[in-house]
Order: C-alpha cells, then structure tokens, then sequence
C-alpha cells in the first residue's frame, strides 16, 4: 500500500482543508492507499522510518516538508514522490513539478519514473561547541541569505511565495551586516574577510524561484556555492533585481562554482538554513555534496 504523508501546516495550514480531497484523489488512484497526516516532525520520521527499504513515499508539502523528512528519507532508503503544496517549492521546479495541478503531481508521485538525486550534508558547531548534522536537498544558505530566511518564517501568513521572500529581503537590508569568514572549498581558499553570504546550491534556483545558480543540477554529482559581496546598503540593493532576472553572476563580487567540500569558519556566528528552514548560528560549518544519494519521482517533461 502507497503512503502518502501530509504536511497540515504547509502553506500556513491551508493543506489541512485538502485532506478530504486528498484521500478521495488517492482513493482512485492507488486502492488502499494510506493517507497520513501528522502533526509534528518526530511522528512523520517515525512513520517513515517504519516503511520498508525501497518503498515509495508521496510527501504533500513544500521545501521545508522535504527537509525535515530527509533523515528518514536517506536513512532507509526510500523513493520519494512530492506534491508540491509549499511556499517555496524550489526542489519541485527543480523536478519539473512546479506547473502542474495537484492531483496531477499526485498521480505523476504514485506512478511516474524515478531518477537519483544528490543531496548536501551540513556538518556545522554552534556557538556553544555542540556539533550537528544536517542534510539538505534544494539549498544551504549561510549569511545574509539565512537571516531572510529566518524573516520569511516569521513574516505575515498572508504572504505566500516569492512576494514573502521579497518582503524578508527588504526587512532585512534595513538592518545590513556582513560576515567575516575564511572559506575553502575542495581544499582551494575561495574567499577570506567579510561577504555578504555564501550559499550551497543543490538546485538552480532558491527563495521561491530565484534563479541563483541557473546551471546547477540535482544529479550531477556535486554542489554549488554562491559567493556575494561585501556591498553596502545601496549595492545591495541594485544586486535584487539583477538577481530575479538570473544576471547576478556577470557582477565581478558575485562568484560560484561547483563543489564536492566546502568548509567555512566564522568566528562571529555565521547565520545558517537548509531548504529554507532556520538552522541557527554557526562557528564552523562543512558541506558534503552526496553524489545519487536520494531516488525521486520526477516529471518526464
């Protein structure tokens, strides 16, 4: 029998009020198949711990429903469906999904072809020296970029999507800092002093469809970090719209380039998130690109 797991709180609690609809579309799709809906994280990683190896799972969410499933995802393995009901839905653009109805990109996450995946791993200390370990599926964001994230988690629910990121960017510019990091990655020094931040990209585009590294790619074996900065206030600013229509790279403080390790040391605490998701402050972060780590349903167009 097929599991599909339901995130309630996605898009600020309005996928609760498809539930009925949900069950009914897989109903007529897959017979007996289990619709669950768990209200916090630990029950939905202990459902899907409990699937066996190889099974295939549909989740019904965004980016942050993805990530906070991830552990269990790789740990059985398991072959992952989305339904992409969330603010952000980078990774089901990234799959093709992002255009098609729901019950489309249910039936499309029940039945279609799979394809492997890689994923990052974010192996960072916090301020008090506890150590942890975070994987990743769309994007790493450390810096300017975490602190929006942050501010979209905590922005007004009537905002959905990009316009929320948008609104976070601004919030944020009103109270401009930068970060002092030394960074190597593959054991080559790509950056030293203060930046504006420096992202992992796994996918082509984070924030709800900004295209921040347009060639990155979900299965070709490694990640991308995305170096900006330092700007001011101003700078900062023109570097916005340059950045939704994808021309960010042609400006000589912006740099990126593909990875296997990415290692970062920031003394002040360097603000980190994972697919969107507030992670906290980090003293030393290493990122690990792993290589067809994931299988995941993807869209054939």
């Amino acid at each position: 029998m097929a599991l599909i797991l339901v995130n309630p709180h996605a898009q600020g609690g309005r996928v609760r009020r498809l539930l009925p609809a949900l069950r009914e579309a897989a109903d007529a799709l897959i017979p007996f198949a289990r619709v669950q809906a768990p209200e916090r994280v630990d029950e939905a990683l202990d459902i899907l711990r409990r699937e066996k190896a190889g099974a295939r799972v549909v989740l019904v969410g965004g980016d942050g429903t993805f990530n906070r499933c991830l552990p269990a995802l790789l740990e059985q393995p398991l072959v992952v469906g989305l339904v992409p009901l969330g603010s952000g839905n980078d990774l089901a653009r990234a799959l093709g999904l992002q255009r098609k109805d729901w019950r489309q990109a249910l039936a499309q996450a029940l039945r279609g072809p799979t394809q492997t995946m890689d994923t990052g791993l974010a192996i960072w200390s916090d301020p008090y020296g506890d150590t942890h370990r975070t994987p990743f599926a769309s994007s790493l964001t450390a810096g300017f970029d975490s602190a929006v994230a942050l501010r979209a988690l905590e922005g007004p629910r009537w905002l959905r999507g990009l316009p929320r990121y948008l609104w976070a960017t601004l919030a944020e510019w009103r109270h401009l800092r930068h970060w002092s990091a030394d960074i190597t990655a593959d054991g080559q020094a790509i950056g030293a002093g203060p930046m504006l931040f420096t992202s992992v990209l796994n996918t082509p585009s984070y924030g709800s469809g900004l295209p921040a590294v347009p060639h990155a790619r979900i299965d070709d074996g490694q990640l991308h970090w995305l170096r900006a900065g330092p700007f001011g206030r101003p700078g900062t600013l023109a570097m916005l719209p340059r950045l939704a229509a994808g021309r960010h790279l042609r400006h000589p403080m912006v740099q990126t380039a593909g990875f296997h390790t990415l290692d970062i040391r920031c003394d002040a605490g360097l603000p980190l998130a994972t697919d969107g998701e507030w992670l906290g402050l980090a003293r030393q972060l290493q990122v690990q690109a792993r290589p067809a780590s994931l299988q995941v349903v993807s869209s054939p167009s």
